[in-house]
């Protein structure tokens, strides 16, 4: 069994890689028009990506020290929530996607349907190591 810290550092990491794989998505899904909750270009659309650029050098390291104290313990629960949360929405979006498909670079299409599956994995996949780490018995 990894200890507390393992488990910590572990979820850090898989925040970091759950928060590139988002912020690529969102850069992408932006820059065909379908992202971005219709910012793309705009000033509001910059500062959202750059908060999200902060969020993914920050958060993972405030996570790797959840097990250093009751803050960031409560800082990891409350993203571990906020990450259900997100695998909620795009839940729907895999269940209902708001376009068919996804241009392709180079050409082609893929199905919003699977590329929200894709998300919703990775999305559930971190949202379980931060809660293994949030929940840990203490040792």
């Amino acid at each position: 069994m990894a200890s507390r810290d393992v488990r910590f550092k572990q979820a850090a990491l898989a925040y970091l890689i759950y928060g590139v794989v988002y912020f690529v998505g969102a850069i992408y899904l932006a820059r065909m028009g379908v992202g971005a909750r219709g910012m793309t270009g705009t000033r509001a659309g910059i500062v959202w990506f750059l908060l999200g650029a902060l969020f993914i050098v920050v958060f993972p390291w405030l996570i790797s020290k959840g097990a250093q104290g009751r803050g960031y313990l409560w800082f990891t629960r409350i993203l571990t929530l906020l990450v259900a949360f997100r695998a909620f929405g795009v839940g729907q979006v895999m269940i209902a996607p708001p376009i068919p498909t996804v241009p392709l670079p180079g050409g082609g299409e893929f199905p919003m349907r699977v590329g929200a599956a894709i998300f919703f994995l990775i999305t559930l996949v971190t949202g379980a190591m931060l809660a293994r780490a949030a929940w840990a018995p203490r040792q």
